[in-house]
Formats: structure tokens, C-alpha cells, sequence
């Protein structure tokens, strides 16, 4: 199996091209300060990441920036902290300030020129069209939870990716590696639907998995890079030899 074998790299967003953690720790500074908390990161990430879940299969055609607005005021609830309603919206609309990984506008660059490129985010557009500047590249296509009405690891966000793929852009389940950090929204539900798979390993050395559940019994992959860069790189090895 290799890079090479493949026409397109779907994509997860948020974990694997934007610094989804440092964007909600940075996030969440007003709540903390206004109940003057003294809480650590990785347990702030990871109530997050336990509500957002939660949130995300209670109401699933809920459009992204106003389901963080409701996690966010869950957090402020579990955190005994009482805030402004205006808060909880700030929070809702802080996807564009999330800061892109440093790597990522790099090695989408480079690996355009031999892939489509093509987006599966937990998102709404105009979220994901924020970043997507930050990204600096042009997206074959783009699908989010907004479009498709429930949100990953949802099987039924992966059979939108396959059957739109095929239908716009002619691309079949074998040309496709799926590239994505979070084994609980992406590689346990694109192994389920036979998709290749490149884990994009963001918290790689850290203990946990932060903002995003853990699966039992997590998935084996195809590729395991610790970042975007180094897929580049094999890539580039690749075609190289």
C-alpha cells in the first residue's frame, strides 16, 4: 500500500488541519476567568469533548456555531458559572479565530498538485469558509455537517462523502484515503465504510485524547504520520524512488 496508490484525500478539518485544542482553550479564557477557575487544560478539553459529543448525536441537524454556543453554556453550567448569553454566542462564533497548524497551508499546497482535495468537517460553511483562508488552498469539494444533517462519527456522513464523490468528481471508494486525526469521528466510521486510511497523529506523546473521545477498541490504520508535513514528505519520497 502506498501513498500513490490513491486520487484523493478526504479530509477531516478541525484536529487535523486547524488547532481545534488551542482554538477552544483560547476560547473558553472569558468563562474561565469570569468564574475564576483554576482548571487545567486537558480536563477543560476533555469536558468539552464529552459534551460536544453529547450534543452533537441530542441534536444533530443543529448548525455548528450554534450547537458550541449550547456546549459552551453546558460547560458554564457544569462549572457553576453563571455568564451572559452573549458569551456563550462568542464562543459559537470563534471557529474563525482557531489558529491553522503550522504545517497544514504548506503541505496542502504541495499535496495538491497530486490529489483532490476534498473536505469532511463537522462544520457549518460559513465556519469552515473562515479557515479555509487560513488553509490557502482550494477544496475540490466541501462537506459539512451542515449539508448533510448529522454530524460524525454518523455513518451517514460518510455514504454523503461516497455517493457525491462518485456522482461530481467520478472518484470511487478505492481511489480515496481518508486523512484525519480524531480515531473517534473519523477512522472508527471510514473503516466501517472501507475507506483507506492516513491518521494525521496531532496529539502524538500526549496521554488522553483531549477534545476528542477515545474509542474502546480503536481502529488499526494504513498510515500513521504525526503530521500533515510528514505524509508531504512520504509523498514526496514516494514519487522520489
Amino acid at each position: 500500500m502506498k501513498l500513490t496508490d490513491y486520487k484523493a484525500l478526504t479530509f477531516d478539518c478541525y484536529g487535523t488541519l486547524i488547532d481545534w485544542e488551542t482554538g477552544i482553550w483560547n476560547a473558553l479564557q472569558p468563562l474561565i476567568s469570569a468564574g475564576q477557575l483554576t482548571i487545567a487544560r486537558e480536563e477543560a478539553l476533555n469536558l468539552f469533548g464529552r459534551l460536544e459529543t453529547d450534543q452533537e448525536l441530542e441534536t444533530p441537524s443543529l448548525r455548528y456555531s450554534t450547537l458550541l454556543a449550547t456546549v459552551h453554556a453546558r460547560l458554564a453550567r457544569a462549572w457553576s458559572t453563571a455568564v451572559h448569553s452573549d458569551l456563550h454566542e462568542r464562543f459559537g462564533a470563534s471557529v474563525p479565530d482557531w489558529p491553522a497548524f503550522p504545517d497544514s497551508a504548506e503541505a496542502l499546497s504541495y499535496l495538491k498538485r497530486h490529489y483532490k482535495l476534498i473536505i469532511l468537517s463537522n462544520t457549518d460553511r460559513v465556519s469552515f469558509a473562515a479557515s479555509n483562508r487560513k488553509l490557502a488552498v482550494a477544496f475540490d469539494a466541501v462537506y459539512t455537517a451542515e449539508d448533510i444533517g448529522s454530524y460524525k462519527p454518523d455513518a451517514r456522513n460518510f455514504a454523503f462523502l461516497l455517493k457525491h464523490l462518485d456522482a461530481e468528481l467520478g472518484i470511487g471508494k478505492a481511489d480515496i484515503l481518508h486523512t484525519a486525526q480524531s480515531l473517534h469521528h473519523d477512522h472508527v466510521p471510514a473503516e466501517k465504510a472501507g475507506l483507506a486510511r492516513a491518521w494525521i497523529d496531532r496529539r502524538f506523546g500526549q496521554a488522553g485524547g483531549g477534545a476528542t473521545l477515545l474509542p474502546k477498541n480503536p481502529p488499526k490504520v494504513d498510515f500513521h504520520f504525526k503530521s500533515l508535513a510528514e505524509l508531504a514528505e512520504a509523498h514526496r519520497r514516494q514519487i522520489g524512488a
